[in-house]
C-alpha cells in the first residue's frame, strides 16, 4: 500500500480524549504518511511527546499556513483527528476545513457528520478539484452481507478484543496484539470495526456504527471470511466497540457469537466508575470479573485483561494489575507501558491447537 502524505486537524483537542483518532494515527498508520498536526495549544512540540511522552518526529503546527511555510514535503490530505460525542462536526473545524480545501487539500473525515453533506464545502472541493472521503458513509444495500454461517470454515483462532466501556483503547490494543504476533513470526491480521482502524491501514473490516443493524453480523462474518480466504492468517484479532453493558451503545455479542470467537481479551480502565459521557446516569462500569463471566456465557473464554491506566499513577497501576491477576487467574498487563509480548505464548498455543495447524 503506497502512503498518501497527510496532516491531522485537531482544533485544540490533541491533548484530550476527543483527539483519539489523531492518537491512533500518531501511533502508526500504513495508509498515510503523517507530516504534522495542526493544534495551536501544543504547537512547537512533537505529537508523540504530547500523546505519551514518546518522540515520533511528527511536529505540531499552529496553523495550516504554519505547516505550509515550514514543511519540506507537501500534503495531499487533511484528516479530521477528533472523535466527538454523536459524531458532530465542531463549528471550529468547519472554518479550518474551508481553509484546507482552499489550500488544495483533500479531506478525510471519520465523523458521522459528513463533510459531503455541507454544500459550501462540497462546492469548494469541486472547484479546487480535491477529494472528500467520508469514512463513515454507509455501504449501499447491494454491497451489504447477511450472516450465512460461512464463519464455520475459518479455522484459525479468532480473538475478540472487547472492553468494559467505549473509548478505552481497544483499537490500540488490537493493533499491538497483531504487531506482537507478527514480530513473533506468525501471520496475524486485524479486523477493523471503526473509522480509525481504516485510516491506520487495516485491510479487512467494516465500520460497525455505520452499518444497518440487520447486517452487522453479516458484515462481521464477511470481513473475517474474506481475511481468511485471502491472507490465510495464523490468528485474527477483532477490534471491539463500546461494551456489552454500555447503555448508550451496547456492543460485543456479535464479536463473540457472529464471529464465533475462540477467545477474548478484555480492556478495562480501573479509574473509570461510570460509563463515558453518562456520568450522571446510575449505571457503573462493570467489574472485570463480572464482565468476564458475561463473555463466558456468550461463549468465549477471556484469556487476558489489558489495563488502561488513565487516572492511575504507575505504582497504583502495577498494584492493580498484580492484585487483579491473582483474583482472576489470567494475565493482567499494561499495554502502553509494557507492550503485549507477554501474551504471545497464549496465542501461540491456541494456534498450535487450532484446526488450521492440523
Amino acid at each position: 500500500m503506497s502512503k498518501s502524505n497527510a496532516i491531522i486537524l485537531t482544533a485544540g483537542y490533541l491533548d484530550s480524549d476527543n483527539g483519539k483518532t489523531a492518537h491512533g494515527l500518531i501511533r502508526g498508520t500504513e495508509r498515510f504518511n503523517i507530516l504534522g498536526i495542526i493544534d495551536e495549544p501544543t504547537a512547537g512540540r512533537d505529537a508523540g511527546e504530547v500523546l505519551d511522552g514518546k518522540k515520533r518526529n511528527i511536529p505540531v503546527f499552529t496553523s495550516l499556513q504554519d505547516f505550509a511555510g515550514k514543511s519540506k514535503e507537501p500534503a495531499e490530505y487533511c484528516i479530521i483527528g477528533v472523535a466527538t460525542k454523536g459524531g458532530i462536526l465542531p463549528e471550529e473545524l468547519r472554518a479550518l476545513l474551508k481553509q484546507a480545501i482552499e489550500m488544495g487539500y483533500g479531506i478525510v473525515n471519520g465523523l458521522h457528520d459528513y463533510v459531503s453533506d455541507h454544500p459550501e464545502l462540497v462546492a469548494l472541493a469541486n472547484k479546487k478539484g480535491v477529494e472528500i472521503i467520508d469514512v463513515r458513509k454507509p455501504k449501499k444495500f447491494k454491497d451489504l452481507h447477511f450472516w450465512s454461517g460461512d464463519i464455520e470454515r475459518v479455522h484459525c483462532p479468532k480473538i475478540a478484543v472487547l472492553g468494559t466501556d467505549c473509548a478505552l483503547g481497544k483499537r490500540t490494543t488490537t493493533r499491538f496484539l497483531t504487531e506482537a504476533m507478527r514480530k513473533a513470526g506468525f501471520r496475524a491480521e486485524m479486523i477493523y470495526t471503526g473509522q480509525t482502524g481504516w485510516m491506520q491501514g487495516a485491510k479487512y473490516g467494516f465500520i460497525f456504527d455505520s452499518t444497518l443493524n440487520d447486517f452487522i453480523s453479516g458484515e462481521m462474518e464477511h470481513a473475517i471470511v474474506q481475511c481468511w480466504d485471502e491472507a490465510r492468517p495464523d490468528i485474527i484479532f477483532i477490534e471491539g466497540q463500546s461494551g456489552l453493558r454500555n447503555p448508550s451503545g451496547p456492543a460485543g455479542s456479535e464479536w463473540i457469537i457472529s464471529a464465533n470467537a475462540d477467545g477474548a481479551v478484555l480492556q478495562h480502565e480501573p479509574g473509570r466508575v461510570r460509563f463515558k459521557g453518562l456520568e450522571d446516569y446510575a449505571a457503573d462500569v462493570p467489574h472485570p470479573k463480572d464482565e468476564i463471566e458475561l463473555i463466558r456465557i456468550y461463549g468465549a473464554p477471556t484469556v487476558a485483561l489489558t489495563v488502561n491506566t488513565m487516572k492511575l499513577d504507575e505504582k497504583e497501576a502495577r498494584e492493580y494489575a498484580a492484585a487483579t491477576e491473582r483474583q482472576l487467574g489470567i494475565p493482567v498487563i499494561l499495554p502502553l507501558e509494557d507492550g503485549v509480548d507477554a501474551l504471545v505464548p497464549i496465542f501461540k498455543k491456541m494456534i498450535e491447537e487450532s484446526i488450521a495447524q492440523v
